[in-house]
């Protein structure tokens, strides 16, 4: 089947408690499901830990997945300032995962992935899972987290269709 693959994606949706993974292949001008999931350090951990193992953990899907590139969600400028350091960091695992294992990273911002996926910039997380689920044609709803990711893998297969491989 991967000879047929035009473009293979690994999305990732950066949190501390909850990093969401998805991966969709451009097959012709089909979108595929390939895997999902989410990586969550242990409760109570400390943050270098919950780093570690979220690095590692984007490390094996992306050495299962052996994507084309690796698409991330930008930071969102809403949450409190704490929030977003964490954020930043988990962000900073993920990159480096991608650049070890000499995958091209790109960023989105959550208002293009969500335009991407839904149309419309401002969607609610849920909406954002019903459209994942039927643009990749799944049995049921992935988690939140899972969900948002297939989402960007979606937003960076939709932008790079005028750009060529």
């Amino acid at each position: 089947m991967k000879s047929e693959v035009t473009f293979r994606v690994l999305g990732i949706d950066p949190g501390s408690h909850v990093t969401g993974y998805g991966v969709v292949e451009k097959v012709r001008n089909d979108l595929h499901w390939v895997a999902h999931g989410e990586i969550r350090p242990a409760k109570g951990a400390l943050f270098s830990s919950c780093l570690q193992t979220i690095y590692e953990g984007l490390r094996e899907a992306i050495r299962q997945a052996a994507p084309d590139a690796l698409a991330i969600e930008d930071i969102f400028y809403g949450k409190n300032v704490r929030s977003l350091i964490k954020q930043g960091h988990v962000r900073g695992a993920a990159i480096l995962a991608g650049n070890h294992m000499a995958s091209p990273v790109f960023e989105y911002s959550p208002l293009e992935i969500k335009k991407a996926v839904v149309g419309y910039g401002r969607a609610e997380k849920g909406q954002v899972q019903q459209m994942v689920r039927a643009i990749l044609n799944l049995p049921e709803l992935p988690p939140p987290d899972a969900a948002d990711a297939l989402a960007v893998a979606i937003c960076h297969i939709h932008h790079r269709k005028a750009d060529p491989i």
